[in-house]
């Protein structure tokens, strides 16, 4: 077995294609192939089940490709150390955030980091929290900022700040003047959120349980598309603080307070326990927690 085999596997069972597969690792596909194959009789079994139209991972080819994953994982801490040296502050950090925290915080974060690590640029990407999951299991990202509970084995998490809920509504609403409104209120209006599979949407239910059972619930793609709905007078929505800041202002539109208890979340930063830039994780904690803005209580 070698670290090229193990290449080739996880390169297939994230193309799902040899070609591709063969592209990405710069080599022939009947090589990459025959190079599969040959770890398949090593080991005496199918890593991949292999159809016209689809390449998919069998059951046990499932734990050999994750296996494989930490292996190569294992064997690039040694490229790391040797091109870090001393400074793991060095070099692009591939980070994760899901798509309620992204836009609002990497805006307050990237001046904070260029003062403390002007040499590790931030390679962004943007996703739900199942789906970072799966890329940070997989090792194609390095970090993720994700909302709390988030349990996944090998994976570390430190929280960062905690973030209220407002309400958002149009100007001309009747609940424009309100000073605050109850959770419970929600289920009166007709509300924006977003799809199933944003862990944003699943908190604001969680807060007002009464709108999954008698409240009119409209969903739409982002919160920006969400917040041009409400300022239409189609509705209104729930927003995190960190999106109904000042830089966010409309004229269209009035946040308003949620009354105690306050529907809030936690944001942490999570990393595989096996990343080898420890110092650039702490960094990037020590530069969300350094942001200066009223949206986020940093966690102590």
């Amino acid at each position: 077995m070698t670290l090229n085999e193990l290449k080739y596997i996880v390169a297939v069972s994230r193309e799902r294609n040899f070609r591709r597969a063969a592209e990405r690792c710069f080599v022939t596909q009947p090589a990459l192939s025959l190079a599969i194959q040959k770890l398949e009789i090593d080991l005496g079994v199918k890593i991949f089940e292999r159809k016209k139209t689809e390449i998919s991972l069998t059951a046990v080819g499932e734990h050999i490709v994750e296996q494989a994953t930490r292996v190569l994982e294992e064997a690039d801490k040694v490229k790391d150390i040797a091109r870090l040296g001393a400074s793991p502050l060095l070099g692009p950090i591939r980070i994760g955030l899901i798509y309620t925290v992204g836009p609002y915080l990497l805006p307050e974060l990237i001046p904070v980091l260029r003062q403390k690590a002007p040499e590790m640029p931030l390679d962004v990407e943007e996703n739900t929290t199942v789906n970072l999951e799966a890329q940070l299991r997989q090792g194609l990202i390095d970090v993720a900022v994700i909302a709390l509970p988030f349990a996944l084995p090998g994976v570390e998490t430190t929280a960062l700040y905690d973030e209220d809920f407002v309400v958002v509504v149009p100007i001309n609403h009747a609940w424009a003047n309100k000073k605050s409104i109850a959770a419970s209120e929600l289920a009166e209006q007709k509300v924006l959120l977003l799809n199933s599979g944003h862990c944003f949407s699943n908190q604001v239910n969680q807060a007002c349980p009464e709108l999954t059972k008698s409240g009119e619930v409209l969903h739409g793609n982002s919160l920006e598309t969400i917040r041009n709905m409400v300022a239409s007078g189609l509705g209104i929505t729930v927003l995190p603080q960190s999106a109904a800041s000042e830089r966010y202002a409309n004229p269209l539109l009035k946040f308003i307070p949620f009354s105690a208890p306050v529907p809030t979340r936690r944001i942490a930063l999570a990393w595989r326990k096996s990343f080898g830039r420890i110092d650039a994780v702490k960094v990037l904690a020590e530069s969300v927690r350094a942001i200066k803005s009223e949206c986020f209580e940093t966690v102590v």
